[in-house]
């Protein structure tokens, strides 16, 4: 199971428009005590899924911001935020729930020490924003069988 990472802005690393990420950690995260959380019949292992993999693509969102922000601001290095390989082991540990793990890149810089790249941000925002609403749709469904369940 991954831990989570906060980062710290450095001397090297100045953030021109200050960080968005820390927002993304601001409610209970699924590997806390989901009984205490959640009602026992959100404890399931495709809902703790479900609940880990759209933290973490929130935060990866939050993240894709903070790199596009900071695209012109000297020695800063993107963020990538890593959850799925941790996801699938904790799925098939019948758990399902994970913290995603946020790293910085080491891919190339240009001369300034800034390695942020626009086409490789804006890739990776909409294939983040495309999974997300598949998440929620999949969440809104459960939420609507339990729903069609009650009234009957």
């Amino acid at each position: 199971m991954g831990t989570p990472h906060t980062p710290c802005a450095t001397a090297d690393e100045q953030r021109e428009h200050g960080s968005l990420i820390p927002q993304a950690t601001d409610r209970p995260n699924a590997h806390q005590s989901l009984g205490e959380v959640y009602p026992a019949v959100f404890n399931s292992v495709s809902f703790n899924a479900m609940s880990s993999a759209l933290d973490g693509l929130a935060l990866r969102q939050r993240v894709i911001a903070d790199n596009v922000a900071n695209i012109q601001t000297p020695g800063f290095r993107a963020g990538r935020v890593s959850f799925e390989q941790s996801l699938a082991a904790a799925v098939a540990d019948g758990n399902g729930a994970v913290v995603p793990t946020l790293g910085r890149s080491n891919e190339a810089t240009r001369l300034d020490g800034n390695n942020v790249n626009l086409d490789t941000e804006t890739l990776l925002n909409i294939q983040t924003n495309l999974r997300y609403e598949l998440g929620t749709q999949a969440i809104s469904s459960t939420f609507s069988r339990l729903r069609t369940a009650m009234r009957s």
